[in-house]
């Protein structure tokens, strides 16, 4: 079912596979290049990954009940298994796993420092905004890796059920004190800055990455799809403030 947190449109919905994205990984890795890329790939989506285990883990101390923190802590539990997935592969296919997401983790540790929610409800928004403004990053990736490739990082993308609980209690936050939008919406805005920042950083000082979105490596790519993937998340996160209550 369509939601505000799958809303974005890579831009081969109804194309088919065509180049690297028609091959499995056995085929696809024999150029160095890519699978250079998808080390690096795999590498930021396993750090990102237990960062947010680790992220929910903390925001559960701010939650209101003990039904909230439940909640959370489930959460977090299924983003670790998220990044047990993502290790186990990078082992699989002989990556060392802390070597593939250590040129991430200073990069997202700042974001996270840069971005660290002062309350419950700021918790939420961070957690539903621009961990979705990630997820549309690499779905937009996705559909440009081979098949088995494709088929882990779609799935550790998966929504953990977070997306359904943050709107129903910023929304009831809001209903409760509307003023608390205003200041949820500023936010949120700061949030979407941030997050696209990072993740043209992190794209910048990845030469593998670059050149995979840019076409080199990856089929169909060039700078001016590029800007087109990144007005499709924009567009995303102006659908996930209107399901909050909150103005883009």
């Amino acid at each position: 079912m369509e939601t505000p947190d799958n809303a974005a449109q890579t831009a081969d919905d109804a194309q088919e596979h065509t180049g690297i994205a028609a091959q499995d990984w056995a085929a696809a890795s024999e150029e160095p290049q890519y699978r250079a890329a998808v080390i690096d790939l795999l590498g930021a989506l396993a750090y990102g990954e237990l960062s947010a285990f680790e992220r929910l883990a903390e925001d559960a101390k701010l939650a209101p009940t003990m039904d909230d923190k439940a909640e959370l802590a489930k959460m977090a539990s299924a983003e670790f298994h998220h990044f047990e997935r993502l290790r186990d592969r990078l082992a699989e296919i002989q990556a060392e796993p802390n070597e593939a997401m250590e040129p991430f983790a200073a990069a997202l540790d700042e974001f996270h420092r840069q971005t660290a929610p002062s309350d419950w409800l700021e918790g939420l928004v961070k957690a539903y905004v621009g961990d979705s403004i990630a997820s549309d990053f690499y779905r937009e990736v996705a559909a440009r890796l081979d098949s088995d490739t494709r088929d882990l990082v779609l799935g550790v993308l998966d929504d953990t059920g977070h997306a359904t609980f943050a709107v129903e209690k910023v929304r009831a936050a809001i209903e409760a004190e509307p003023r608390v939008g205003g200041r949820l919406a500023l936010w949120a805005r700061r949030l979407m800055g941030e997050a696209l920042s990072q993740a043209q950083r992190v794209v910048a000082e990845r030469d593998s990455l670059s050149t995979m979105l840019v076409g080199g490596v990856a089929d169909g790519f060039d700078l001016a799809e590029v800007g087109r993937m990144f007005s499709r998340i924009t567009e995303a996160h102006t659908k996930r403030m209107a399901a909050l209550g909150l103005a883009a």
